[in-house]
């Protein structure tokens, strides 16, 4: 059976799974919608963690970053799993005793004013929508290679999906949906892997075989030669680090911190019964998590072998169909420079910008770019973002693995975009029009409010990822940064520190906000061409400029609260109350009575 057909299959029945468990689960009050009624056991909520933290950018980009840039990609490994054991530590647990619905909600009632809880709605909206553009993009990128649509027809089928199990089903559906996700996308990435782990190495524990001699009888380990390959074609060694300390910290802390301030992944505790359970909870998803991000930098350097193994020197003529297939996405494109018909993979760039196509080919049979040539020798472009749907075809693995990876890159989108559109319907239902324009409406009305905001913010993501800012990983990365930079300082101060009055969240928030928006929006949008380690803050990428504005929100909101009124005395009691373990309360007020 072909791929198309067997890709056919695997979406069909793992879509009609999403839209079955939804129907089962679907919401019928605020609480189901919001928090799912409170009830997920700790297992299903590590499952469903998992699959809400573990995005198109975990599943399709990340590889595919460590792919091309080598050691310099561990940033996102480090940055994404480490700020997920912050989270867990720091944050989560506290959040969920304060037993409310979202982020917002918190800061809300944290600082005792709606201007704040306002900013807080502000911050949610930005860092979100600038999260589900990746997620959009990455649904976009598996449609249009495994079902031969274009990119934007992919992404208005992957909105239809995701308002239907979303609208309907809340945070109750989209739970046990996320559970089911999971399942799919840690098989489809993990199956691949095995194979060519075997393939490669004869090992089929893809994290050994990381590490091991190829199996070609050279006794050549794999990342030596990946270091020979990547050197002869000019790229520098694939275990060099090419980045500055200081960037690659700022990068690391940024991806950190901005996990630990993502309210798609703090509200997923509010939906156990227990404390105690938020706890256990994030440890099986760490667990679940570390299946994956363990297996990634693997994967990464397989398909990069691969890659220049298949592609590099060979005839246009007669390279293998996988390359034709992705070339029709216009992911892949090549321009024969030398006219010699053989395909140049070299450092630099084929084309200024990336290549858009004519209808024509040239005399190999290439297809024409419209726009202009760079004057490096390399002739293939390739986006990154497809190196992990594309390693089982490159591989020559069987169809129904390919068709596997299509479904598992798919749950992963999608399940990380549900998350990110219901955060966004609950901060404008609940935390906006509840909490400060409509305070009278009933539960059916907010409910109602709750679905017409989920459908709005399915037409406004689905545009974004028509219409993207970057590749997968990198609007991820800025989104990150975003968090890190509004939500971590006053989440975690507003924890920790009873004298964090209003004043100080609402300026550190608006500032670390504002500082490191105009940042990323300078240098990629209004200046790129400035986009360079010399024209950096102390050498700093937009990538890693959240931290730069976490300090400044750390320091702006505790300047200004040293300054003003500090907060009332039962907002004092209430910090005091959230820190103090389950069951210690009455001894702890006996003791301070």
């Amino acid at each position: 059976m072909d791929v198309q057909t067997l890709t056919f299959i695997f979406v069909g029945v793992s879509f009609t799974l999403y839209i079955g468990i939804a129907i089962w689960s679907r919401a019928g009050n605020t609480d189901d919608f919001y928090v799912a009624g409170g009830g997920v056991p700790p297992l299903a909520n590590g499952m469903a963690t998992a699959a809400d933290w573990m995005s198109a950018a975990s599943f399709i980009s990340m590889a595919g970053i460590i792919s091309f840039v080598g050691r310099d990609g561990s940033v996102y490994l480090m940055g994404w799993t480490g700020g997920y054991v912050l989270l867990a530590l720091l944050i989560a647990p506290y959040l969920r005793k304060f037993g409310k619905y979202t982020v917002p909600d918190f800061i809300g009632d944290r600082y005792y004013s709606n201007i704040a809880r306002l900013v807080a709605i502000l911050c949610v909206l930005f860092v979100s929508f600038t999260y589900v553009a990746g997620q959009m993009r990455g649904v976009g990128i598996v449609f249009s290679r495994f079902l031969e649509v274009e990119i934007t027809t992919g992404v208005l089928i992957g909105m239809a999906i995701v308002f239907f199990y979303a609208v309907l089903g809340g945070m109750k559906g989209i739970t046990y949906t996320q559970v089911a996700q999971f399942c799919v996308l840690i098989f489809a990435f993990l199956v691949p892997a095995i194979f060519i782990s075997m393939m490669m190495t004869g090992n089929p524990v893809p994290q050994l075989g990381f590490g091991s001699t190829l199996a070609d009888g050279s006794n050549t380990h794999l990342l030596h030669k990946l270091d020979q390959l990547s050197v002869e074609l000019g790229f520098g060694a694939y275990t060099a680090g090419k980045k500055s300390t200081i960037d690659m910290f700022f990068i690391t802390a940024a991806l950190m911190v901005g996990t630990a301030g993502l309210p798609h992944v703090i509200v997923r505790f509010f939906t156990v019964p227990k404390v105690r359970d938020a706890r256990i909870s994030a440890g099986y998803a760490l667990l679940f998590i570390a299946i994956l991000y363990t297996t990634a930098p693997a994967v990464a350097s397989f398909a990069r072998v691969n890659l220049i193994n298949t592609v590099n020197n060979a005839n246009y003529k007669t390279t293998p169909s996988w390359f034709k297939n992705w070339e029709n996405t216009n992911l892949i494109a090549w321009v024969d420079k030398n006219q010699d018909g053989n395909i140049q993979y070299l450092a630099g760039k084929a084309f200024i910008g990336s290549p858009q196509f004519i209808e024509e080919r040239g005399a190999e049979g290439e297809r024409k770019i419209s726009n202009s040539l760079t004057e490096s020798r390399n002739e293939l472009y390739i986006d990154r973002d497809i190196m992990v749907l594309a390693n089982p075809e490159i591989a020559n693995l069987p169809n129904w693995v390919i068709a596997l990876v299509a479904a598992g890159g798919l749950a992963a989108a999608l399940s990380t975009a549900a998350g990110l559109l219901l955060v966004i319907s609950t901060s404008i239902s609940h935390d906006l029009l509840k909490k400060i324009i409509f305070k009278d409406i009933t539960d059916k009305q907010e409910l109602f409010f709750a679905r017409a905001a989920a459908a709005l913010a399915i037409i406004i993501a689905g545009y974004f990822g028509i219409h993207p800012p970057g590749f997968v990983a990198q609007v991820v990365a800025f989104a990150f940064g975003l968090a890190a930079s509004s939500f971590f300082p006053v989440i975690l101060m507003g924890i920790f520190s009873k004298r964090m009055n209003k004043e100080g969240a609402i300026s550190g928030m608006l500032i670390g906000l504002f500082f490191t928006a105009s940042y990323i929006i300078y240098f990629k949008f209004i200046n790129p061409s400035a986009n360079s380690a010399e024209n950096w803050w102390f050498g700093i990428s937009p990538e890693g400029i959240g931290t730069l504005g976490m300090f400044l929100n750390f320091i702006v909101s505790s300047l200004v609260s040293r300054i003003t009124a500090p907060p009332p005395g039962e907002i004092q009691d209430m910090v005091d109350d959230i820190r103090i373990p389950q069951g210690a309360g009455a001894s702890y007020h006996h003791l301070k009575s």
